[in-house]
């Protein structure tokens, strides 16, 4: 990436309060501007009873599945407030992002896909094909994506989920967002889940949506792309590589660079 690679970009960030800071550094490192606009809080789980059971219980799995940064933050914690994490259990992870957080807790991922860093990737790892008669745990939040989990139980493993924390859409004033699209200070929209792209299109309302739908957008999945188009997005997404800061900007670089083609 080229020094001041966003100069005079003005862009959105949707992550959630406390999971912004680094990304929007990153951003004003570039040359950028970061608009703050987070689409999504995160809060424990409406009913923890669930996750305490499997958690005193999980010394009877093979495998642990983090799916997301938030899944490690929340679930390890919640390991932790209860027991020792179990030190034979396998850890796999969806990409570096997620393997950092893991890392920096000191438990180190085992298993983690190439590029591109997604749930079919991780499922195609030789490993992940070698999993009958295996019981596995995945750390998500309430009502996440049933692929992994449906794709292991095909090959015959049994597959429990432990929903560490809730996705809450928070109830922010858009006027300040709509004021910074009218004087043009917006040029390009970010989200990092298809929820919180739905959140996006619902809370900056209609007048927000119409300046939304021509602002180029950056994701980090074909499937938040694929969202994209559907609601009516005119510039072709740009996909990053992952999740992370560093991959999010680079994308929005290539984007510049791409001059953001017209769908």
């Amino acid at each position: 990436m080229s020094p001041r690679s966003l100069l005079g970009l003005g862009i959105l960030v949707t992550r959630p309060e406390g999971q912004a800071d680094p990304f929007c550094r990153l951003i004003t490192e570039e040359g950028g501007t970061a608009f703050r606009f987070p689409v999504l809080e995160i809060g424990p789980p409406a009913d923890p009873a669930p996750l305490e059971r499997l958690i005193a219980d999980l010394d009877r799995f093979d495998l642990v599945i983090f799916v997301s940064i938030n899944a490690v933050e929340w679930g390890v914690e919640a390991v932790r407030r209860r027991r020792r994490f179990p030190p034979e259990l396998q850890r796999a992870v969806i990409g570096p992002t997620t393997a950092r957080a893991l890392a920096e807790r000191h438990l180190a991922p085992h298993l983690m896909p190439a590029p591109p860093y997604n749930s079919e990737s991780l499922l195609a790892l030789p490993e992940m094909h070698e999993v009958a008669g295996k019981r596995i745990v995945i750390f998500r939040g309430e009502g996440g994506r049933e692929h992994i989990a449906e794709t292991l139980r095909s090959r015959g493993a049994e597959v429990d989920y432990a929903e560490a924390y809730r996705r809450i859409r928070p109830n922010h004033d858009p006027a300040p967002l709509l004021r910074a699209w009218r004087e043009g200070e917006i040029q390009v929209a970010t989200a990092t889940s298809n929820e919180a792209l739905l959140n996006l299109v619902e809370m900056v309302g209609e007048e927000g949506r119409r300046y939304l739908l021509e602002t180029p957008l950056v994701v980090i999945s074909e499937r938040n792309a694929a969202l994209a188009r559907e609601l009516g997005f005119t510039f072709e997404p740009i996909v990053a590589q992952e999740a992370g800061d560093d991959a999010m900007v680079a994308a929005i670089a290539e984007g510049v660079r791409r001059q953001w083609t017209i769908r």
